[in-house]
This record gives C-alpha cells, sequence and structure tokens, in this order.
C-alpha cells in the first residue's frame, strides 16, 4: 500500500471518528434520549437542529466518499481491519474533548489494536 492509498483511508477513518465525537457531543447537548410515539418527532427535531449532530452527519457523508476512493486502491481485507485506527482516535478524542475515562485495560486494547494494524500493514 502506498501512502497516497493509506492518506484516502486514514482520511476516511478520522473523518468517521470525528463524526463519532461530534454526534456523542450532540446527543451531550440534548440529553438522554428516550423515544416514544408521542415524542419521537419533537425529539428528532431537536436532534436535527443540533450543529454537532449536522457536522457529525457531514463528516460521515464526506468519510464515505474517501473511503469508496481508498478501496478502490487496496484489498477490502487490508482496508476494513485498519477500520480498527478508529478505536484509538476514538478513545483519545474522547478522553480529551469530552473528558470520558480512559482506563488501564482500554489502553492496553488500544496498544493491542495498534500491534494488529502494525501487522496488517506490514502483510
Amino acid at each position: 500500500m502506498n501512502i497516497g492509498t493509506f492518506s484516502f483511508l486514514f482520511t476516511g477513518i478520522l473523518l468517521n471518528a470525528v463524526a463519532q465525537l461530534l454526534l456523542k457531543a450532540g446527543t451531550k447537548a440534548v440529553g438522554a434520549i428516550h423515544l416514544t410515539a408521542d415524542n419521537w418527532f419533537d425529539i428528532g427535531l431537536k436532534l436535527a437542529t443540533q450543529v454537532p449532530i449536522i457536522g457529525g452527519l457531514s463528516c460521515y457523508v464526506i468519510s464515505v466518499v474517501v473511503w469508496i476512493v481508498g478501496l478502490s486502491r487496496v484489498d477490502v481485507t487490508i482496508a476494513y481491519p485498519l477500520l480498527s485506527l478508529g478505536y484509538i482516535v476514538n478513545a483519545i478524542g474522547a478522553w480529551y474533548f469530552l473528558g470520558e475515562a480512559v482506563s488501564a485495560q482500554r489502553m492496553l486494547a488500544i496498544v493491542i489494536i495498534i500491534v494488529g494494524v502494525a501487522l496488517l500493514t506490514r502483510s
């Protein structure tokens, strides 16, 4: 895999991770969601007007386009496992931007993911 292909794939991964963080930020502004037959429209409208939600959905759309370009250049058996890099980006972003805890067990899991991705990219 050349640097250009990796760049497309990694950009797609980053955009996907940013989308998750933005969606979470948007839901934090709304609060816990409990849908019922009576409130689904009001909650949907509230979510649809949250700037972080709109930004997250936009990141998803762009990430899909970038990901498709990357997939056109590399086997899916290489590209798909690279998505696990998103776990790392999300864990760091959730800790830094959202104040979520990253325990020792989670850190160990991230290290295992990094080793797995490194092995994969060398195959």
